[in-house]
């Protein structure tokens, strides 16, 4: 019988070899160069489109462009933390990180705390650094916890009591306390994210589309009795019957869109954004790209999300166990859904909901999120499976379960692996 001691570590690397998993070694690339390149656009782009707003305001024309120049600095620092941390750690911090979200989402409902721009309370102050949107923040944080809970619970998702109802418990008090500032797009947005989630772990379809149909409803009557969002809606529909008051700001949007023409107008020579556009910073960064650097430009940086949300799927598709799969595809539907919602809005195809361009609108708190949540997909890619085969849809039954086991056997054993060990390895963890 063999001694219990821990199995020297090329033993246990060599198994990890044979099954084809990489163990903490090279990041995904590619997906960090689509990272880095978006986020220079951003820099760039809301330079451009803030100067002439941040010289009105703050006598200073690189006022928002430093604010975001110091967000890609603390968001940089969020992603090469996230990024070098091994990602199944943050199942256990879990709770903790989302108890600190929810901390910061009641905090900003404080008068006093929280800090109210434009008719709405999203903001905490604290001394002269910039404001913190806790909203933002809480992308990420519900991302990681609903993955984790998600893993924990397994097959008892498909449950209405152990699944159903604590899920919609839990994202619909998230939801409660964000639209409470209120903030209609973000909670959408967080909603659409964690029931994709939910989806994918193998929720029942039924239950998938009673919950659709009820937070369609409870959408529609937030609408309808407390007005609020409608007169997007309505703006959305007729902007050319009010074209200097309700849908002036849609109309500058294609205006500004489609004054770029083919290669555009020049960078830095937009004219929209001399106070024609509102919020050409934020909401309508994507239509002074197109001003500025023409259907071409517009359609590179299309193209570089995209190509981040392929590098993300792959990762996804990838990950060593349910947890890293949920989180990777998490973080990559929370891109998605913000990039439809900002460029669908700028170009008329759904109603403006006042979210952020990833990466490139102008937002610390919003920056500083999104680069983390690429270092949680950085980190993810750093421990995938070589090979595409071995991987099984998240919520059904693992085979790999079997190959964990064989490992801890060993690292509590001088054994060497027989190689018909090393087999079994082998086909179990595939």
């Amino acid at each position: 019988m063999a001694r219990a001691s821990t199995v020297s570590a090329p033993t246990v690397g060599r198994l990890a070899e044979e099954t084809g998993q990489r163990d903490g070694e090279a990041p995904d690339w590619p997906l960090i160069a689509a990272v880095v390149a978006l986020t220079l656009v951003g820099l760039v782009f809301v330079f451009s489109s803030s100067f002439a707003v941040g010289e009105q305001l703050f006598g200073n024309p690189r006022f928002f462009a430093m604010r975001q120049l110091t967000g890609a600095g603390i968001g940089a620092a969020g992603f090469l933390f996230f990024a070098l941390v091994d990602y199944r750690r943050l199942r256990r911090l879990s709770p903790l990180i989302m108890g600190v979200a929810t901390l910061m989402l009641l905090a900003v409902l404080i008068p006093g705390v929280g800090v109210e721009q434009n008719g709405a309370q999203r903001w905490i102050q604290l001394g002269s650094a910039p404001p913190i949107q806790p909203s933002e923040l809480a992308k990420l944080a519900i991302v990681i916890y609903i993955a984790a809970w998600l893993t924990s619970r397994g097959d008892a998702i498909r449950h209405v009591t152990l699944g159903v109802l604590p899920f919609a418990a839990i994202v619909g008090f998230i939801g409660f306390l964000i639209m409470a500032e209120p903030d209609l797009g973000t909670a959408v947005t967080i909603t659409l994210v964690a029931g994709g989630m939910f989806f994918i772990a193998g929720a029942a379809l039924k239950h998938i589309l009673v919950m659709g149909l009820s937070g369609s409803l409870v959408l529609f009557g937030i609408i309808g009795v407390f007005g609020y969002g409608l007169d997007r809606f309505t703006q959305f529909i007729s902007a050319e019957s009010n074209p200097e008051a309700g849908g002036f700001q849609i109309l500058q949007l294609l205006v500004a869109l489609g004054s770029g023409g083919l290669t555009g107008v020049g960078l830095g020579e937009s004219r929209q954004k001399f106070f024609y556009v509102p919020s050409a910073h934020t909401d309508g960064v994507f239509a002074i790209i197109g001003e500025e650097v023409g259907f071409l430009g517009a359609g590179l940086v299309l193209l570089l999300f995209g190509f981040l949300i392929y590098r993300g799927l792959r990762v996804a598709m990838k990950a060593p166990d349910q947890f890293g799969t949920l989180l990777a595809l998490g973080v990559v539907i929370w891109f998605a859904t913000q990039a439809f919602f900002n460029i669908g809005g700028v170009t008329r195809t759904i109603p403006l909901t006042g979210i952020p361009l990833p990466f490139i609108s102008f937002g610390s708190s919003a920056l500083v999120a999104t680069l983390a949540g690429a270092g949680v997909l950085v980190s993810v890619s750093r421990y995938s499976i070589e090979r595409d085969e071995t991987k099984e849809k998240p919520g059904g039954p693992r085979l790999r379960d079997y190959a964990v086991q064989v490992r801890e056997r060993f690292e509590q054993s001088d054994e060497t692996p027989s190689p018909g060990e090393v087999h079994a390895f082998q086909e179990d963890s595939s």
